[in-house]
């Protein structure tokens, strides 16, 4: 059990993980902030008001902006920055975070260009140290509230998957442990883009049908991509694949189902993005997959499409109509 653990990023979910970290009697929780400003106000309130308004703070949770007060004594780190933002960020923090500290990444995505994954990042800017990715059906508003909740946590360190499921399980939130960080990762990334495509589903109004098949073909998808970068097929059926994509896809806290949504009713990217509140994943990263897939001559249309829609201006209207008149085929690869 960790006894001082440190929560780098006070979006959501950093607030929603310190939150529950803190629920463990005699532990202290301090969660990082980018601005002093913020900082304070969270202080005064005791609650994140732009983000997670009503959900008070626990005693033990402490706020700060000055990074080297926040990480001094920790012995587990929690970082929750967006990909889009992580290597900025984490270059600037790392004169002050010790090295060796295991981290927990409660992120989802690929970076542009690079490819890498949030714990690969993580090992690059802070050096070599144990990484676990805490991935799953856990949108922030219900953790923070104690709505029950599970996830995965997957590292290739045991030990380390065993404690942090130690950590962040209490009675509302269940944690399981997974050796393929991999295939955690990329199903969290992934799952992402096809939410996308689903809120384009909503705000076409297309009705049940079209949505449980763009979510099937979507895990089809996700999969593929993964065994072929050498992920676990069993990962992709678990609470980090197929969980975490139907939350994403139905929820109405998701912001990148909200993103798609808002393009099937015609609204242009830009706007979207300038008035989201957050950080929209799917976006950036459907750029990585899309490259990838090039590079790789990995087989996924529904991302491919979402690509175009998003950096080709193509219409959501025109990108179905692409996916419905794709040649017939049998549902397996294996089917003879």
């Amino acid at each position: 059990m960790a006894d001082r653990v440190t929560v780098l990023g006070s979006g959501a979910m950093g607030t929603a993980c310190a939150i529950l970290l803190a629920e463990q009697p005699g532990r202290e929780v301090t969660m990082w902030t980018r601005t002093a400003e913020h900082a304070s106000e969270m202080a005064l309130h005791r609650e994140n008001r732009r983000l997670l308004a009503g959900v008070k703070f626990p005693s033990n949770l402490f706020v700060t902006a000055d990074v080297s007060e926040a990480v001094a004594g920790s012995d587990l780190l929690v970082v929750a920055i967006p990909t889009a933002y992580l290597r900025t960020m984490l270059t600037k923090l790392a004169p002050a975070i010790p090295a060796g500290v295991p981290v927990v990444s409660v992120i989802k995505g690929i970076e542009n260009q690079t490819f890498l994954r949030p714990s690969e990042i993580l090992r690059e800017v802070l050096g070599e140290r144990d990484v676990v990715a805490l991935c799953g059906p856990s949108h922030a508003e219900e953790v923070a509230r104690r709505l029950p909740g599970s996830v995965v946590a997957a590292g290739e360190n045991a030990g380390l998957a065993e404690r942090v499921q130690a950590a962040f399980t209490t009675d509302r939130f269940r944690v399981y442990t997974n050796h393929d960080i991999l295939g955690v990762e990329l199903a969290a990334a992934l799952k992402n883009v096809v939410a996308i495509a689903a809120g384009i589903c909503d705000g076409l109004r297309y009705g049940d049908n079209a949505k449980a098949a763009l979510l099937t073909r979507g895990i089809v998808e996700i999969t593929r991509f993964g065994v072929t970068l050498g992920a676990e097929p069993e990962t992709f059926s678990g609470l980090a694949g197929l969980g975490d994509l139907i939350t994403t896809c139905f929820s109405g806290f998701g912001r990148n189902r909200r993103v798609g949504e808002r393009l099937g009713q015609g609204q242009p990217l830009p706007q979207i993005l300038a008035e989201l509140h957050g950080v929209a994943e799917g976006v950036t990263t459907c750029r990585s997959v899309y490259d990838l897939c090039l590079a790789r001559g990995i087989e996924t249309p529904i991302i491919t499409e979402v690509y175009r829609v998003l950096f080709e201006g193509k219409s959501p209207v025109d990108a179905t109509q692409s996916l419905m008149l794709r040649r017939p085929r049998a549902e397996s690869h294996r089917a003879p």
